[in-house]
């Protein structure tokens, strides 16, 4: 499986692709760590790494930190109200 390119992050950073989320709105987000080589999520001990913060792109930056942008990539998700509300995915 060959990964796509990946557009850069909204200041033009490497290896950061975020969905469309304005800074006014904090929303609690999903970052997840992803190898462009193969597409997957970093794991540990098998799970896959997912860190929920209301300010992703400190932790977008940190995880990214000392890490090759050729080949890794921080995703930012935003947590749907609904989904906090209810506690999970239906």
């Amino acid at each position: 499986m060959t990964a796509a390119a990946l557009p850069l992050g909204p200041r033009g950073q490497a290896g950061m692709a975020t969905s469309s989320m304005t800074a006014s709105r904090r929303r609690t987000c999903a970052v997840r760590l992803i190898d462009r080589r193969t597409g997957e999520a970093h794991r540990i001990n098998g799970s896959p790494f997912v860190l929920f913060t209301k300010t992703p792109e400190a932790a977008a930056a940190e995880l990214l930190a000392k890490r090759d942008a050729a080949v890794w990539e921080a995703r930012i998700e935003p947590i749907s109200s609904e989904t906090q509300r209810f506690g999970g995915c239906h």
